[in-house]
């Protein structure tokens, strides 16, 4: 009888390349060697448990998220350490210096900077109070600490985490999936009567949107710690701004829809008897709809592709789809024009329609795009010239100096 691999077993091989499960298992190898390190290295009577437990927090998916979490797990611990040593010669333990205790330490937490750790300032100075040799303790569990955070980064180093840029740009692709469906939802309900239900229920959909976006920010927030201090990366900065600024599109056009099929709504509570629109104005608002959709995937494709050929074919793609969408709109608006002086009722309704095809065509418009990501490409020089200004300077030093001693030469 053949052996049965388990369904869970299976999922997780599927899912190898998600960072859950990469950091699983990039967390427990870290752990275990930094556990075997400190029973090679410390000369400990008790398990030296403090040692994997700071690797498990030091190691994260990125190398950036790796570094800040090991810089601060080691601060905070030598902190609660020192300062519970200083304590205890001075005040015994009671309930009431217990109290304090744990109060002064929280606070010294904060002072240094721990961030995420600070109660583990309280916690090291928990444990050092509670044992009569108090140094001995404070100094075994800083060393275990350093083991563990040592261990943790230098694996990080050694096998570096992966790029999560390609999770990230599936991310955006969904959303952008789940907005080009609801435009082509919104084309199809304007064909005919459209009942009060079905516009609250496109509504809702839009409103879900929020919820995507969140979801896929923090996506793109992993990708861009991914990126960081990353060596198999050489041009990490302009991938993030792309990526970055094209969530940023992508979430204005996804508050347009909202609002969009809010005036459909209250549209449809007006109408409740015909249709929304004549039948030579839903057609060509379901053309609009169309080309609108075929415009946000094809910007997406064009923010997340790596390969500048298909890059290129999404930009003709999204011009393309950006005329037609901007000639469907000019001939809506003749339509409605006519539409509203023969029948004027909710007219305003009409004119917000209109502006919010105009605000979602100039989002995606790829000038304005260009224009958009020099002035990042600007704003970040800036903040880096402003933060290290001494080393600016030392840059724009060396490259005055090399063409001068090559012109010698």
């Amino acid at each position: 009888m053949p052996d049965v691999v388990p369904a869970p077993v299976v999922e997780f091989v599927k899912r190898r390349n998600e960072p859950v499960v990469v950091q699983t298992i990039r967390s427990a190898t870290a752990a275990t060697l930094s556990y075997a390190a400190a029973l090679w290295v410390l000369d400990s009577q008790a398990p030296p448990l403090l040692a994997p437990l700071t690797a498990l927090l030091v190691v994260q998916v990125t190398l950036y998220a790796t570094l800040t979490s090991g810089m601060r797990r080691v601060n905070a611990v030598v902190a609660g350490v020192i300062f519970a040593v200083g304590f205890s010669s001075v005040i015994g333990l009671s309930w009431w210096s217990l109290g304090v205790l744990i109060i002064c330490a929280l606070v010294l937490g904060h002072v240094v900077r721990a961030g995420e750790f600070v109660p583990e300032v309280a916690i090291s100075a928990m444990l050092v109070m509670g044992v009569t040799h108090s140094t001995d303790l404070g100094l075994s569990r800083i060393l275990e600490t350093l083991v563990g955070a040592a261990v943790g980064l230098l694996f990080n180093m050694v096998f570096v985490p992966p790029v999560w840029v390609e999770s990230a740009g599936d991310a955006i692709e969904g959303l952008a999936g789940r907005m080009r469906q609801l435009l082509l939802d919104i084309g199809d309900e304007l064909g005919g009567h459209t009942p009060v239900e079905r516009a609250a229920a496109l509504l809702h959909e839009a409103r879900r949107l929020d919820h995507d976006i969140v979801e896929v920010d923090a996506s793109l927030t992993r990708a861009e710690e991914s990126l960081r201090f990353n060596p198999r990366v050489k041009e990490g900065l302009l991938s993030r701004i792309v990526l970055r600024t094209g969530l940023d599109t992508l979430e204005i056009c996804a508050v347009v829809l909202r609002v969009t099929t809010r005036s459909l709504t209250d549209l449809a509570k007006e109408r409740t008897e015909e249709s929304l629109f004549p039948p030579d104005v839903s057609t060509a608002l379901r053309e609009l709809f169309t080309h609108m959709a075929g415009a946000v995937e094809s910007f997406a494709v064009l923010i997340t592709d790596q390969v500048s050929a298909n890059a290129d074919d999404a930009e003709t793609f999204l011009l393309a789809e950006l005329s037609a969408s901007r000639a469907s709109r000019e001939h809506v608006a003749q339509l409605l024009l006519a539409n509203v002086q023969e029948h004027p009722r909710q007219w305003q309704l009409h004119g917000a329609l209109l502006a919010e095809v105009d605000r979602v065509l100039d989002e995606l418009d790829v000038e304005k795009r260009s224009m958009r990501l020099a002035e990042e490409l600007d704003r970040y020089s800036r903040e880096q010239r402003d933060r290290h200004p001494l080393l600016t300077k030392l840059r724009r030093r060396l490259r005055w100096r090399v063409p001068r001693r090559r012109a010698k030469t």
